[in-house]
């Protein structure tokens, strides 16, 4: 590798680094490698030259000798002797490799034969052209998506509105790098070695036949003892016999299954290291590219179908197994092996001499030296679950090879004991490839006995005398939980042990507590070698062994804080924010590292900043198979300096490890890239939280092993999660107390929140095959809530700093006022002034005509009545009331009937009396310690003097009154609407006779009712608008009304649609609560409903009556059901009313389609209205309310100073109607309530207007629709309750919003009720499904609410379902909730108290 001076980069390199993005985005990446080495290598008159074993490069003279440079020394002498070019990378060849391999080499290189083009056609090779241009659909997106946004709609706010998340200040305190640019460290020079051998097969070849007897490998069964000693001469004959196997008897001599280069899986368990060595040495000798993977034992294995993945993009046919395997795979009824989830259809061979065909004696592999052609694939599995396939070339299998030999110090027929996978990483580089080429004897301890035995390995040191061992530091830990002073145990012939995962921080502390007890065993202090390694690079650094045990190990004490900011900063070792590292030795032989900023472009970083290591060396990976993009990212780094200049011509590969290079050249590793975590600009390692919640107390509660660490993003930053499995040993309590001590230990040492702590039960988190926690697969049960959690800690009010602030307020643009049509003089009933008047003129003029039906639960007529029937039991029961009751003129009477013709005759008999009804909904049979309460309630705050139900009703004298009572004042009381509103609150609201009849007048206008027409109505007769249809507007109107009891429904859900489509009912009101019933009960029934006749296509109005926001999902999905059975979506739609005002809109038959606009849900939070389009983030869906009912005028108010407002913002809905209620009756009983709810006025603007205050948030918006008059429609659209709205950190919010997201975060959420306790937001959810789910949901709502609300639930209550009390109109009572929940009454499955 050459080695470059401080001298500046010649001005034509300088201009080629200038272009060097658009020769990338234009001509991929072979055009730009192409004419770098043409403008940075010389002419072909330079050569390589071999001089007393150092290679060098002589530049040609144009150059400069400030350019004279030595190469690496990591060149194989035996390369560079030889005449023959070397061949191309299959996958992915770059610059570095190709200037170094060889002497003859010319540029650019030759392609390479046809027989090695198996690849698929996406590889990064230079002999399969990348087609970088983009299709023409991504081009066509990437156009859209340049193209500006849509201008806000007008009328609106159309300000800039951001939701101002706080941004993390960056701490002025903080601390910077100060150190020096640092300068690329080199490790010491490769050696020549006569020896060596020119590749791995050669090796295996040259030990096979002088040494056929010297032991290779000695497999242990799970007892401990020899399974099998594998010689190299049994290793050399069965490679060749699997070798020719693998090429001439898969498929025909004509069509060959497998040829030269292509991919072959190794399907092989971790306690048969024999036959995967001969698997593996097969391949390599058929020049077949091994690719080792685990064995699949089910078909949904964590991970499995990410391997499988890898699998088909590597193109491979076919898997290498053992015979014990093949066996123990899972097997379909037919005996064939199924093809697991994502796999490709493989062919599987098995490796064992008996099953395989003798070579014929002329037969031979063909061994070559090394060259670029790929050796293996290793696959990594990456942070997010994905799994790669890292391509190793032929000479860097070598040359690390070698580079490992010199580092170790290895000499032949040495004995290693390898604790460690052998199918990859530091278990395949040392024990399976290494080992061989210095035909060392390998003992391989599989991890079955480790599990039984954990001082196997050490046994097997002193056994076999071992010079090297190769463990990781759990295997140290385990030791010494097992270590009991055992006698027959001696590590004094250990020279080296190779601690595999010594770059991890924990590992000091395994290496330090394994020395300090194995010290009087004979373990020397230097013995203990710490090494750094990846995929990708291979190994970076290693400690090496030394004889001199005076120069003791490098060490850092580091302050957490300082690492957080990526700053090396020493601490001292008091203090407990200290994190200890180990150095993990010097640089590889032959290599060059350096250390880079981990994001953006690779700058080198200072002396004393943390950042990621990059090695410059043949002994790495190559590439991504089939990733070019990731691969150029990874494989192909041209690490900057400060000043621009490029380190060295020749790429680098990234590592992905943290750390820096110390004092004399040692390495220290401080993390990972994949377990980075990046919260609110700091950076923290997963390993560091793990090791820091196993130093509390970990062996009483969790498993040391199974701890998970990741993060997930909510609210635009990365936040932490524990999970961890908890032993089944520990109580809940104790669990709790260790999980509250771990989150003030990672707050206390680390400065970071943790967003969500879990306790899963034993042995339920995903596991890789040997046995670890699968990091992946565990974060994705989390978020998609398949935990399933025995004990959770939720802290967002810790690690979550980041919410909105509330916004200034800001004015509209137009006052926002609408109103509906007058009311005229034109009809025969328009003379009388109260509505018996109209009564008893119906019962002379159409005595006959059918006023009311009632049907049963079968849809047959159960009763009726004409106009002069109800006249008649009218008088009944009014002569009841004087005679029997001694009743006087304005006593009270509490009417207390089922749904029924009966209510209505009692009704218009107190008013012929004239007493003051009251309408009661009778207690509910199978509840009445609940509902007789509220029944007693509403009877003494009305002061009744008599109470009627139906027994009394067929008792009623057969004479009529003397005289019937007529009212002489118009502002009378008619009667009192009695209701609970949803926050528990009783209220009865006087309505005059004038109000009456302005009310009815006004429905009758609205939907054009008139005796000819016919209205089904499936609503409760007891308040509201629900009672003004079932009794007044068919005396007023003289249409038929067809009444439908909802109770009724229940037994028959059909009843409602089958009556209106069997009487070709034009016009039809419901509620909420049967709207569900038919969308639930119904949806399965459709074609049923259509064989029966049912019939929709006559409705015109299908009017939902409630006192709330339009609930758009139930209308939409009631529209989409019955949208076969001929109903119209546009027949659909809302009316609503209040306590101060009945009904304020109703859509009725005429004026325009009921509108829907999408308003950004975090402006209404600050009472403001910016109007989105359709599928805006945050957008919230709200149709129009209906149309203003003729003779009301609406104003929007502000609620707090009771002003005008404009209508771009949200206020509380004022009403002035003739039909206004006249106050309330000793519900509140206060005169305050009573002005200011129902005779307030605007404090500016027009002051002299009386308006009632609906206690509903809402705004209007001018359409520009036009109604029967041609004015410009005004729409309403309402909100929510005032009372309802909750004042959270100075933003307003609506329970339905919170309450609709958390339904949306689980499928087995089947209802959800949200209310504010002492500043904290409550969330209770009612859980369908088992018991074990309970706990997955509190992180899934906490953060579903933060994400899109940006509130912190404070408690989160999971109950069975039906503890959610629900009223009549369907609507959920939530202060009862709160009620209940502060008496501790709702029993619920779990409670989860967030910190």
């Amino acid at each position: 590798m050459a080695e470059r001076e401080a001298s500046p980069l010649p001005l034509e390199v300088r201009a080629r680094l200038a272009e060097l993005e658009l020769e990338l985005s234009e001509d991929g990446h072979q055009a730009f490698s192409r004419r770098m080495v043409a403008r940075q290598l010389p002419p072909c008159s330079a050569a390589l030259r071999v001089e007393d074993g150092v290679s060098l490069w002589t530049p040609s003279s144009h150059h400069g000798s400030a350019h004279h440079s030595q190469t690496h020394h990591g060149i194989s002498h035996l390369s560079l002797k030889r005449k023959a070019a070397l061949g191309v990378a299959e996958n992915g060849g770059s610059l570095r490799r190709s200037c170094e391999f060889g002497s003859d080499m010319l540029w650019p290189p030759p392609l390479e034969s046809d027989e090695n083009h198996s690849g698929p056609p996406d590889v990064t090779g230079y002999s399969v052209p990348v087609s970088s241009r983009v299709s023409a659909k991504i081009q066509q997106l990437v156009n859209t998506l340049k193209q500006p946004r849509r201008p806000p709609l007008r009328e609106f706010f159309v300000d800039d509105f951001e939701e101002l998340l706080e941004v993390q200040q960056p701490d002025p305190k903080q601390p910077r790098p100060e150190g020096a640019e640092m300068l690329p460290v080199r490790g010491e020079a490769l050696g020549v070695v006569t020896n060596w051998p020119p590749s791995l097969e050669a090796a295996l070849q040259r030990w096979g036949t002088i040494s056929p007897k010297a032991p290779c490998l000695t497999s242990l069964d799970t007892t401990g003892k020899p399974l099998y000693v594998l010689t190299y001469g049994k290793l050399w004959s069965r490679s060749i016999k699997l070798a020719y196997n693998i090429l001439h008897k898969l498929g025909s001599k004509q069509e060959p299954m497998v040829r030269p280069g292509d991919r072959v899986a190794l399907v092989f368990p971790n306690n048969d290291p024999v036959a995967f060595m001969v698997a593996f040495y097969g391949c390599l000798l058929a020049e077949v590219v091994p690719v080792p993977i685990e064995v699949p034992l089910t078909r949904k294995d964590a991970g499995s179908q990410q391997i499988g993945f890898l699998l088909g993009s590597c193109g491979v046919t076919v898997a290498l197994t053992s015979d014990a395997c093949h066996k123990g795979l899972p097997k379909s009824t037919t005996g064939e092996i199924p093809q697991f989830r994502g796999w490709p259809k493989l062919l599987w061979f098995v490796t064992e001499s008996k099953h395989l065909s003798k070579p014929p004696r002329d037969w031979f592999p063909h061994i070559k030296d090394a060259n670029n052609d790929t050796a293996y694939i290793e696959y990594k599995t990456c942070k997010d679950g994905s799994v790669l396939g890292v391509t190793v070339m032929r000479i860097a299998l070598l040359t690390h090879c070698q580079a490992l030999t010199q580092a170790c110090g290895y000499t032949e027929a040495e004995t290693i004991v390898n604790v460690l996978d052998f199918k990859k990483d530091v278990g395949l580089w040392h024990g399976i490839l290494t080992s061989v080429m210095n035909m060392m004897h390998v003992i391989s301890v599989p991890y079955s006995l480790m599990k039984v035995n954990p001082l196997s390995w050490i046994q097997k040191v002193y056994h076999f005398k071992a010079k090297v061992a190769c463990v990781k530091s759990r295997d140290m830990h385990w030791a010494l939980v097992a270590h009991r002073e055992q006698k027959d145990i001696s590590l004094s012939s250990l020279r080296m042990l190779l601690v595999a995962d010594g770059s991890n921080p924990w590992s000091i502390s395994s290496c330090d507590a394994f020395l300090n007890v194995f010290q009087s065993k004979g373990l020397r202090s230097e013995v203990i070698c710490p090494c750094a390694s990846s995929p990708e690079a291979l190994t970076v650094a290693i400690r090496r062994p030394v004889e001199d045990s005076s120069q003791p190990p490098g060490r850092g004490l580091l302050s957490m804080h300082g690492l957080s900011y990526s700053v090396v900063r020493v601490d001292t070792e008091e203090r407990l924010s200290v994190l200890t590292v180990q150095d993990v030795g010097t640089v590889m032989p032959g290599a060059l590292v350096c250390v880079v900023k981990p994001e953006g472009v690779p700058l080198l970083c200072k002396t004393d900043e943390i950042g990621e290591l990059c090695v410059c060396s043949i002994a790495t990976g190559t590439s991504y198979y089939g990733l070019t993009g990731m691969t150029k990212n990874t494989f192909e780094v041209f690490p900057v300096s400060a000043s621009g200049g490029l380190v060295s011509e020749y790429a680098f590969v990234r590592t992905g490890l943290l750390g820096f290079v110390g004092p004399g050249g040692l390495v220290f590793i401080s993390g990972k890239m994949d377990g980075l975590i990046m919260v609110s600009g700091r950076r923290h390692n997963a390993d560091d939280i793990v090791a820091t919640a196993l130093a509390v107390e970990p062996m009483k509660f969790v498993y040391r092993g199974r701890i998970a660490v990741f993060s997930v993003t909510v609210l635009r930053d990365e936040r932490i999660v524990v999970v961890a499995e908890q032993r089944p040993d520990s109580t809940e309590e104790d669990s709790f107390q260790w999980m509250s001590r771990v989150l003030q230990a990672i707050d206390s040492i680390h400065g970071v929140g943790v967003f969500c702590l879990a306790l899963v039960p034993a042995n339920t988190l995903p596991k890789t095959p040997l046995g670890g926690i699968h990091l992946s697969e565990t974060k994705q049960l989390y978020l998609e809530g398949g935990l399933h959690p025995c004990n959770v800690l939720m802290c967002p009010h810790t690690c979550v700093t980041n919410l909105p602030k509330p916004r200034q307020k800001q004015p509209g643009k137009r006052i926002a006022m609408a109103s509906g049509r007058d009311l005229g003089q034109s009809d025969d009933n328009d003379q009388f002034l109260f509505l018996s008047e109209v009564l008893q003129w119906r019962s002379q003029t159409t005595p006959d005509h059918i006023l009311y039906t009632l049907l049963s639960s079968r849809g047959a007529v159960s009763n009726s009545l004409t106009c002069l029937q109800l006249h008649k039991r009218a008088e009944r029961v009014a002569a009841l009331l004087l005679e029997r009751g001694g009743l006087q003129e304005g006593d009270h009477v509490a009417l207390v009937y089922p749904p029924g013709i009966d209510l209505i005759a009692a009704f218009y008999g107190c008013l012929y009396a004239g007493c003051v009804p009251i309408t009661v909904r009778p207690p509910h049979p199978q509840n009445i310690s609940t509902t007789l309460p509220t029944v007693k309630m509403i009877v003494e705050v009305s002061r009744s003097a008599c109470v009627m139900t139906t027994a009394v009703i067929y008792d009623l004298p057969k004479k009529k009154p003397p005289t019937l009572y007529k009212p002489t004042n118009p502002d009378a009381l008619a009667y009192l609407d009695f209701s609970v509103s949803t926050t528990g609150m009783l209220a009865g609201v006087q309505m005059s006779h004038n109000a009456v009849g302005a009310f009815c007048r006004s429905v009758k206008l609205q939907c054009e009712l008139y005796p000819s027409r016919e209205v089904a109505i499936c609503l409760d007769p007891y308040c509201g608008l629900g009672f003004i249809l079932w009794c007044l507007c068919s005396v007023y109107s003289g249409h038929q009304s067809i009444l439908i009891p909802p109770v009724e429904l229940e037994s028959n859900p059909a009843l409602w649609l089958l009556a209106v489509s069997q009487l070709r009912v034009r016009d039809t009101f419901c509620s909420y609560s049967v709207m569900e019933l038919c969308t639930k009960g119904l949806g399965l029934q459709t074609e049923a409903l259509k064989a029966r006749g049912l019939d929709l296509s006559r409705v015109r109005a299908c009017v939902v009556v409630a006192e709330e926001r339009p609930r758009m999902s139930l209308t939409h999905s009631f529209s989409k059901l019955f949208k076969d059975l001929g109903l119209h979506p546009r027949s659909v739609s809302t009316a609503f009313g209040c306590r101060v005002n009945l009904a304020i809109c109703l859509q009725g038959t005429s004026g325009p389609d009921p509108t829907t606009v999408y308003v950004d849900m975090r402006a209404l939070r600050h009472d403001r209205v910016r109007l989105v389009e359709r599928g805006s983030p945050h957008s919230l869906p709200l149709m129009e309310s209906g149309k203003i009912l003729p003779g009301v005028r609406i104003i929007i108010a502000n609620p707090e100073t009771k002003g005008p407002l404009g209508d771009s913002h949200l206020g509380e809905i004022w009403v002035h109607s003739a039909h206004n209620g006249s106050g309330y009756y000793s519900g509140y009983g206060e005169d305050v309530l009573q002005s200011d709810h129902f005779t307030s006025r605007l404090s500016f603007g027009d002051t002299s207007t009386v308006w009632a205050r609906t206690g509903y948030l809402g705004f209007l918006r001018r359409t520009d629709l036009t109604d029967a008059s041609g004015e410009r429609h005004d729409a309403l659209y309402v909100v929510g309750a005032l009372e309802e709205a909750m004042e959270l950190r100075g933003m307003r919010y609506h329970p339905i919003d919170i309450e609709t997201s958390v339904i949306r975060t689980h499928k087995s959420i089947m209802e959800c009720a949200v209310f504010p306790w002492t500043n904290l937001l409550v969330v209770v959810v009612e859980l369908e499904g088992s018991e074990q789910e309970a706990l997955d949901l509190v992180p899934m709502v906490t953060k579903a609410v933060l994400e899109e609300h940006y509130l912190i639930v404070g408690v989160v209550v999971v109950t069975d379902i039906g503890v959610i009390p629900i009223n009549s109109r369907g609507e959920k009572q939530r202060m009862h909730l709160r009620d209940g929940f502060l008496q501790d009454q709702l029993d619920p499955i779990y409670v989860a108290y967030n910190m």
